[in-house]
């Protein structure tokens, strides 16, 4: 399977996150997107070293200022289940922008034909490092790491983009 590309509709699908009242929401992806523009960007795992300490705290950092130039929603998707992905957000106390969505059983991630295999690190498979810039489902800007690189999908690269 082709990986998403510029151009291309993303694919729906279902994520889920704990919501301000502490409680679990299983949504579709479109229901998050369609009508909006929204940064979706993916990290190999929750406490993983290059996405907590550059990939996430970036997005959190440059949220206003993507906020400031249209962005509705920042959404980090990762191959983690909800209850890891909530305990991960609160390592941001500072964040009030991006939303944590766990793809737990790499469903979403393999419909954008990003999986990952990391089976030989004992990671199973998980996602490409990724961000997508999506105005209302349509993709316009989709950087795309190679294995565990961290060049093009960080929120600098976004910014420059808009």
């Amino acid at each position: 399977m082709a990986p998403i590309a510029v151009g291309d509709v993303i694919p729906d699908g279902t994520v889920s996150y704990f919501d301000e009242q502490d409680q679990m929401q299983t949504v579709s992806v479109y229901s998050l997107a369609k009508g909006k523009k929204v940064i979706i960007f993916a990290v190999p795992g929750a406490f993983t070293p290059t996405c907590s300490m550059k990939h996430v705290p970036g997005f959190i950092e440059k949220a206003a200022e993507l906020k400031s130039k249209g962005v509705d929603e920042i959404l980090c998707i990762s191959v983690n289940d909800p209850f890891v992905m909530k305990a991960w957000a609160k390592t941001y106390p500072e964040n009030k922008h991006v939303k944590f969505l766990a793809d737990g059983a790499g469903k979403y991630t393999h419909a954008l034909g990003l999986e990952l295999d990391l089976s030989d690190k004992g990671l199973g498979v998980r996602s490409r490092r990724y961000a997508l810039l999506v105005d209302d489902l349509e993709v316009k800007v989709a950087n795309i790491e190679s294995g565990g690189e961290f060049t093009v999908s960080g929120a600098d690269e976004i910014v420059n983009a808009l």
